[in-house]
């Protein structure tokens, strides 16, 4: 059944058959293969996927990235963190860094965060001198951060898949977002030292003060979403109908956003979230075809035999996820590789909101990987640089990624100590 679930599944993506279709047509094959096929089965869990609570956070979360887009929540941002750093040597790729942090706590989105910052800073660094390639590479690997530091939309596909906390899948990835900030600063370092470009000219106390006081509510939506959460006041559903309120009420103050762009914000968020929904639909259906076909009791069976020892079959499966990253887009790995390998490492005892943040990392590497990287896509298209230039500007700032994955397979204690604070 693992052979059966694999190879009709990869067959429909080869063919160009598109991913949510893919993964209903590789779980209808199995459960005819089982004699288990009903068509009122299929239905029932067709609008089970979709008819989930938790799943409302997502639309609001993306509302929030294309009103922080569009209302100018964006630039000031931006303009606060170059009043701080913008002038020393490779200033503007710090400002990258801080400013994609910033963006994490607001959207969730590696591809809004990516496309938001990419537009505001890589003309402006090309035109102070920087190397093209290394501030694409840059930027969009900033943009990963957003799906690891809450708010994280691809955490809540894996908390709604796998039963498991949402919350503390937010507060897990605190710290290792961070992490991988700090990583890419020292890697842009590095990189900085070898170009010979402008700084931003240098600014007073005051004009410090003004950036700060520009963008200080805005700075302030992180804060309120993580001590929400941690307080209990609101859920990740709710934290995202507070976000995206108090997204619109900032755009109304800074009056930046027409009313033009305010209806197609709604629309692309319509767009986006009908996508996300309805993969999210088609991925219930393959779990309960994975299920029935006991393909986790099998994968079981099989790794068992290989190794009983967690860090090792992390490291396996870690493997495993980073090719499947190289060729699939995050969303859908997430939904169907979920069900699957989350019964494999809790029955070694892996803790799953642990196992959680690793493959929503580990998969989030593969937006920035060739062929199928949805990242590089955006940095090539705002850059006008190919394939493969962008990759050769993103190189460091992988290692530092694969790296920092790497760790924290290694010194699981990095996650689970800072998450019993948090969650404590």
């Amino acid at each position: 059944m693992i052979l059966v679930f694999i190879l009709t599944l990869f067959l429909f993506l080869l063919i160009g058959i598109p991913v949510a279709i893919s993964m209903l047509s590789s779980a209808i094959v199995m459960l005819v293969v089982l004699g288990m096929f009903d068509t009122g089965i299929l239905g029932d869990y067709l609008i089970k996927g979709a008819n989930n609570f938790s799943l409302m956070a997502i639309p609001f979360f993306i509302l929030t990235g294309e009103i922080m887009n569009a209302g100018g929540v964006s630039k000031r941002i931006v303009e606060f963190a170059s009043a701080f750093v913008g002038h020393i040597r490779g200033g503007l790729g710090y400002v990258a860094i801080i400013s994609g942090v910033i963006f994490a706590g607001l959207s969730g989105s590696a591809v809004a965060d990516t496309a938001a910052l990419g537009a505001i800073l890589i003309p402006m660094m090309i035109a102070k001198g920087y190397n093209k390639n290394s501030s694409t590479g840059l930027v969009a690997a900033t943009g990963i951060i957003g799906t690891i530091i809450p708010p994280s939309i691809p955490m809540i596909l894996f908390g709604v898949v796998g039963g498991v906390s949402i919350t503390q899948l937010f507060m897990a990835g605190i710290v290792p977002g961070i992490l991988m900030a700090l990583g890419f600063v020292v890697a842009w370092y590095i990189v900085s030292k070898k170009v010979n470009s402008e700084t931003l000219p240098k600014t007073n106390l005051v004009q410090k003060w003004v950036a700060f006081r520009r963008a200080i509510l805005a700075l302030l939506l992180p804060a309120i979403i993580i001590v929400g959460l941690r307080g209990g006041v609101f859920t990740p559903t709710e934290a995202g109908v507070v976000a995206a309120v108090y997204a619109f009420i900032l755009s109304l103050g800074y009056r930046e956003m027409t009313w033009k762009q305010f209806s197609s914000v709604f629309v692309d968020t319509a767009k986006t979230t009908g996508v996300v929904l309805f993969v999210a639909s088609t991925a219930v259906v393959s779990g309960y075809a994975i299920t029935v076909g006991q393909i986790p009791r099998e994968l079981v069976d099989v790794l068992s035999g290989l190794t009983t020892d967690p860090t090792i079959l992390l490291l396996l499966i870690m493997a495993f996820l980073f090719i499947v990253g190289a060729v699939m887009d995050l969303t859908p790995a997430v939904l169907i590789f979920t069900p699957v390998l989350l019964p494999v490492v809790t029955a070694v005892g892996v803790d799953p909101v642990y196992f959680g943040l690793l493959m929503v990392i580990n998969l989030s590497i593969g937006l920035i990987t060739p062929p199928v990287g949805t990242v590089l896509y955006i940095g090539c298209s705002i850059s006008k640089i190919n394939m493969l230039d962008i990759t050769k500007g993103i190189f460091p700032f992988l290692l530092v990624q694969v790296g920092i994955l790497i760790l924290l397979i290694l010194v699981p204690e990095i996650v689970t100590v800072p998450l019993g604070w948090f969650t404590e």
